[in-house]
């Protein structure tokens, strides 16, 4: 496991009063989890936090920019933005766009219990037949 950045030890300090946070190597960056939620991503010492429907307007509206990365001769995007650059700064300011993310995953595996149980109630129902 890679050695955790000054950046990283940074953002967990930072993001303390959210509550049971940590961070995981991933991909040559870092995955950011409150409890079990992944919530948030650190690329080349630059922190995104997880978006949806929900709330992606608010930072596309600050012009805030998404997490890209090549793969396989294209740029893929992912749907993790940048908070605004003072909130790197600002304890209270970072923790409320960290809490969008960490909404955000929630609300995502919410969706994804969901899906798995009208697939689950789909697949019994064929059973039935």
């Amino acid at each position: 496991m890679p050695k955790r950045s000054e950046f990283v030890e940074y953002l967990l300090e930072m993001l303390q009063p959210l509550g049971e946070i940590r961070a995981k190597s991933m991909f040559g960056g870092w995955g950011l989890y409150a409890d079990e939620l992944f919530f948030a991503i650190v690329a080349e010492e630059t922190l995104y936090f997880k978006v949806d429907g929900t709330n992606c307007p608010e930072f596309e509206e600050r012009g805030l920019k998404p997490f890209r990365f090549e793969m396989r001769d294209k740029v893929a995007t992912m749907r993790y933005y940048q908070p605004p650059a003072e909130a790197l700064d600002n304890r209270e300011l970072l923790c409320a766009w960290a809490r969008k993310g960490v909404e955000a995953a929630a609300r995502a595996k919410v969706r994804k219990k969901t899906l798995n149980a009208e697939a689950q109630r789909r697949r019994e129902g064929k059973r039935k037949k």
